[in-house]
């Protein structure tokens, strides 16, 4: 075993209830589960996490753990293929796309404390800070706390650009998607981007409908107009509406993406770190995206994805989703707030410069 072998990965899950119920236009939750990843080398260790059902702790422990416990630390790329090679009859997507997405992000982490590195110099440092944008919104609540969310981004972070939930029941409240819509616009003014994510909810002739009706929003995003699967459909949208159509956030492996930009589908790409294989899948995917002149944007989880954002050049910016921005600064010692809009990466920490706050969580902790 060499000097810098992986010793230890170690996985659990925490459930963590939500402040107050939540919907988007498809799906409602109460909580929100975090598994957490981390792997050990000599004193040091490093930390990764996805959000997922806790069966993808069960499966780092029962299957993909070994794969990486006495690799050299040094090499993340030979453990990520190994990885994908052992749950081949588990598949891809999924809870196998999770597992192994918090691995590599713990891998990544590990690598650069060993090297004595922040992160993002390990991977080659291209922006001191990201602009981040609120998103939140979510179609159950009412009028007032969308406000409130809306005033913290733009006025207590420094956002500049907001994002809501519509496509309400699936499509069915139109004329509130639309209400909704226009008091966002009303309460962040004309120079803040309204961003909307509908989150496969209308029909695509519908989701035109709603982009024309709203016309005079200037709304410059509008995520997952339909389903991610119908791609032929996203095209159609994005040939129709002057928002940028974005989507890609149920990515699991390079090949989806690249789908997504050969049929010119999105104006800018969205990547989960905790979906599509961690850093090494992000920059695989940074890299199909830049090929066809686009944009990536990270999806959820900021403080996943802070340092690898900061070494892609293609970056336009991260979602500060409100469950994950806020379940990541009680789980994570240097989650640092964001400063006029941006998170920032020199923090004077190696690493992903976060620490896990074991005790704090541990009542959340899936047994």
């Amino acid at each position: 075993m060499t000097v810098d072998a992986t010793t230890e990965v170690s996985a659990a899950a925490y459930t963590i209830p939500t402040e107050v119920p939540e919907a988007d236009g498809t799906f409602a939750w109460e909580s929100t589960t975090m598994v957490l990843v981390q792997a050990s080398a000599g004193d040091h260790c490093g930390i990764g996490w996805t959000y997922g059902p806790a069966a993808a702790a069960d499966l780092v422990r029962g299957q993909l753990s070994d794969i990486a416990v006495g690799r050299s630390a040094m090499d993340v790329a030979g453990t990520f293929m190994a990885m994908v090679r052992a749950i081949r009859n588990v598949g891809r997507s999924g809870i196998g796309g999770q597992a192994i997405s918090a691995i590599d992000t713990a891998l990544w982490d590990l690598k650069a404390r060993l090297l004595g590195l922040p992160l993002h110099r390990l991977l080659g440092n291209v922006h001191s800070a990201i602009p981040i944008y609120g998103s939140g919104g979510f179609t159950n609540h009412d009028q007032s706390r969308m406000v409130r969310q809306l005033n913290h981004w733009t006025n207590g972070l420094g956002a500049r650009a907001v994002k809501i939930k519509i496509a309400e029941s699936s499509g069915a409240r139109v004329d509130r998607d639309l209400d909704r819509m226009r008091s966002a616009r009303e309460t962040i003014g004309p120079d803040v981007d309204l961003m909307v994510d509908a989150n496969g909810g209308y029909q695509r002739k519908q989701a035109i409908r709603v982009m024309r009706d709203a016309a005079d929003l200037n709304v410059a995003w509008f995520e997952e107009p339909v389903s991610s699967d119908d791609v032929d459909g996203l095209r159609s949208v994005r040939d129709a509406v002057d928002a940028d159509v974005t989507a890609g956030e149920y990515g699991y492996d390079v090949y989806y993406f690249r789908r997504l930009c050969e049929a010119r589908a999105v104006d800018c790409l969205q990547v989960d770190a905790s979906r599509c294989g961690g850093v090494t899948g992000w920059l695989s995917a940074a890299a199909v995206a830049g090929s066809y002149g686009l944009d990536i944007s990270g999806h959820c989880a900021p403080y996943l994805h802070r340092h690898a954002a900061a070494a892609t050049p293609n970056v336009r910016h991260l979602e500060w989703f409100h469950d994950h921005a806020r379940i990541e600064r009680m789980s994570f010692d240097g989650a640092d707030q964001p400063i006029d809009g941006m998170l920032h990466t020199d923090t004077g920490r190696t690493g992903n410069g976060l620490a896990f706050r074991a005790p704090d969580m541990e009542r959340y902790r899936v047994r």
